[in-house]
């Protein structure tokens, strides 16, 4: 068994769609970043490459490219999630968090798991997603920005025969 942690942050910005967990949120505001900005996945994707020890989402989908430029970051999740499956491994258990002040996400939970079993394929019950807020202390409790954090467990899957 390997885990994996990850991390990441984008600032909020008017004129951009909300998308994170791999679904859209409506809101005033979205993410900034070089793909669609879902820290989500991408605090996911860095958590898989590091549990297989295999660097990170900059490493492998640098934002300098300009071929990842408005990417679905459900892409760049599937890409990671190949090469972990191409290694013979599976997600047993994902844990994600979310650091937002708004939207407020209870409503979205739910879908958002089972988007995220989807994409990683693993069952909705290996899944879960907590939301908290900054009390008002840093960007995030500003309102500027949104952070995720995700922790995943792989299991190494059995050889075919």
């Amino acid at each position: 068994m390997r885990i994996g942690h990850g991390y990441d942050i984008h600032r909020l910005v008017a004129g951009r769609s909300l998308r994170l967990g791999g679904i859209d949120i409506a809101s005033p505001v979205g993410l900034l970043g070089h793909s669609d900005g879902d820290a989500v996945l991408h605090a996911i994707c860095d958590a898989i490459l590091g549990a297989l020890a295999a660097g990170d989402i900059g490493g492998h989908f640098p934002d300098t490219d300009p071929a990842h430029a408005g990417v679905a970051s459900a892409g760049l999740l599937q890409r990671v999630v190949e090469m972990m499956q191409a290694r013979r491994f599976g997600v047993v258990n994902l844990d994600v968090t979310i650091y937002a002040e708004q939207p407020k996400l209870a409503p979205h939970r739910e879908p958002m798991r089972q988007r995220l079993a989807e994409l990683v394929h693993a069952p909705l019950a290996a899944v879960s997603i907590k939301a908290k807020t900054n009390e008002g202390l840093d960007a995030v409790g500003r309102g500027e920005a949104i952070a995720a954090t995700a922790v995943v467990l792989l299991a190494e899957l059995p050889a075919e025969p």
